[in-house]
């Protein structure tokens, strides 16, 4: 009796893993049998991410990609496909905070938030979808309850969430003529290192604020509070809609990962899970 050819492993990329969902989001996919391609800009910062493999006993495969850089993104892409052959799905994950006001910044300041996490973005995707398109693969990105509601001190951080949102809601249904995929996931508060990585001296920031110094030290304190342990979502917990994404039968265009996400989404979202507007907009293009 002949033996029945074996289903080549699903491969998925994900960017930003160093800490927090992308961390989790590795480590979980691995654990559901994805063959999982942690990268992320620094690989000095993977320790983190082999630890959370070694607790797990998954193996990943953790390699340098910075997403702002095309030719970083393409040779991480290449390598995929030229080591396993292909490209099941991508999560976009890798992102940077950014706290700060229009009247107290330059306009090059918010154009480097722009770069990290819209063109970032598009630079990983655009380089994934050939090869998602020959696997009817899944585009993921993570983006934020702030690419719902904008919020105060985060112009910026919100501007570019917003993009993304935008751009991929008006790519979902092109791409799905194709057999492509795409989700946004909406986190709020999670309990990582984002704070920290913003890396604001908060005290000298609040000083240097002038008349929106009192704005400032209030939008900071609540913030901060949002974001420690006890009060905010594990990595792990946002990390379960990644994988409702990446596993759902027909997963949703947009994801909440919370009852509070979807609770504060719900204030401006009444198409809570965009299939009212993608069931709209994919009637133009099919």
């Amino acid at each position: 009796m002949s033996t029945p050819p074996t289903t080549p492993a699903r491969t998925v990329l994900i960017t930003g893993t160093s800490s927090g969902i992308g961390l989790a989001a590795a480590a979980a996919a691995a654990q559901a049998g994805w063959r999982t391609v942690a990268t992320l800009r620094d690989p000095s910062r993977a320790d983190a991410l082999r630890t959370a493999a070694a607790a797990a006993g998954v193996d990943i495969d953790i390699r340098r990609l910075d997403v702002v850089d095309a030719d970083s993104v393409a040779a991480a892409v290449d390598g995929v496909i030229a080591d396993y052959g292909r490209l099941d799905a991508v999560v976009n994950n890798a992102g940077a905070g950014h706290v700060g006001t229009l009247e107290l910044e330059t306009v090059a300041d918010v154009r480097e938030v722009m770069e990290v996490n819209f063109f970032g973005v598009l630079n990983v995707s655009k380089a994934a979808l050939p090869h998602l398109r020959a696997t009817g693969g899944r585009l993921i990105t993570v983006t934020s309850v702030g690419g719902v509601i904008g919020q105060p001190f985060n112009e910026a951080y919100c501007a570019a969430k917003f993009a993304v949102e935008g751009y991929m809601e008006s790519l979902a249904p092109v791409a799905r003529t194709l057999g492509v995929s795409v989700s946004v996931v909406e986190p709020g508060a999670v309990a990582t290192e984002f704070v920290n990585n913003i890396g604001l001296d908060l005290e000298a920031r609040i000083a240097a604020a002038g008349p929106y110094s009192e704005a400032l030290r209030t939008y900071i304190d609540r913030t901060v509070s949002q974001f420690t342990e006890g009060s905010a979502q594990t990595p792990a917990g946002a990390a379960e809609s990644v994988m409702e994404a990446l596993t759902a039968e027909t997963p949703a265009f947009r994801i909440q990962t919370s009852p509070w996400a979807r609770d504060f989404t719900a204030t401006k979202l009444s198409d809570q899970d965009g299939s009212a507007v993608l069931g709209m907009t994919g009637t133009w293009v099919a």
